[in-house]
């Protein structure tokens, strides 16, 4: 029937994805404590380069332009732009690397 092979659930699956379609509340926590990580190194950063009288452009760019974490909105915390979902968003933890980029900002509107 199958030739050589016998039949069995490993050889008749193919890979499975096991990705949840929503963060489970361990997972947001661990997000949140991980943009307030970020906001904090950040703030490090400005003080003690405040205290020397310098900046960097970078921390500055970031500051212009990132939200922190208290000012983010859930739904920019815990889902992306995606242009091929139907509702224009998919959740964070579907982006590759997640946990290791910025994911802070959302094209206007969305």
């Amino acid at each position: 029937m199958f030739g050589p092979f016998r039949a069995s659930n490993p050889l008749f699956g193919g890979l499975v994805w096991k990705i949840p379609w929503r963060l489970s509340p361990p997972q947001k926590y661990r997000h949140r404590k991980r943009l307030q990580r970020v906001d904090e190194v950040i703030d490090t950063l400005e003080s003690a380069l405040k205290k020397q009288g310098e900046s960097i452009a970078a921390i500055e760019r970031w500051r212009h332009e990132m939200p922190t974490e208290a000012e983010m909105e859930a739904r920019d915390k815990y889902t992306m732009f995606d242009r091929k979902s139907k509702t224009y968003r998919k959740g964070v933890h579907k982006t590759p690397k997640w946990t290791r980029i910025s994911q802070r900002l959302n094209p206007p509107g969305f």
